[in-house]
């Protein structure tokens, strides 16, 4: 279940973070709403997560599947440009995690 919420965590940050690019400055009504509530659900998400998760390991999946998912989003509809450079450190980011969840100690729970 911690992953699940783990899960809701980032893609509720990823949505939130989304609209507020659309939120114009939190000048926009309807954007600036799903900014806020979506991040808190992400950190509510978050907090059932770090009952049986420890944090550094939580963080480090949240944060760097956040910046990934991030990026695809605003390559998709924000036109941003993800050059060569861009896509070896995120994918050094998801080696990281990877790396972190499949050969540290660190998550052990």
């Amino acid at each position: 279940m911690s992953y699940l919420y783990l899960t809701g965590a980032i893609v509720s940050e990823v949505v939130a973070t989304s609209f507020m690019k659309e939120s114009e400055g939190f000048t926009r009504l309807v954007p600036s709403l799903i900014t806020v509530v979506g991040y808190v659900f992400a950190f509510y998400c978050l907090s059932q997560t770090l009952k049986s998760i420890p944090t550094g390991v939580a963080y480090a999946i949240w944060s760097g599947l956040g910046i990934v998912l991030v990026s695809a989003v605003a390559w998709l509809f924000h036109g941003q440009k993800l050059d060569p450079p861009a896509l070896l450190g995120m994918g050094m980011i998801v080696g990281g995690v990877v790396v972190m969840n499949a050969f540290s100690n660190t998550t052990a729970h």
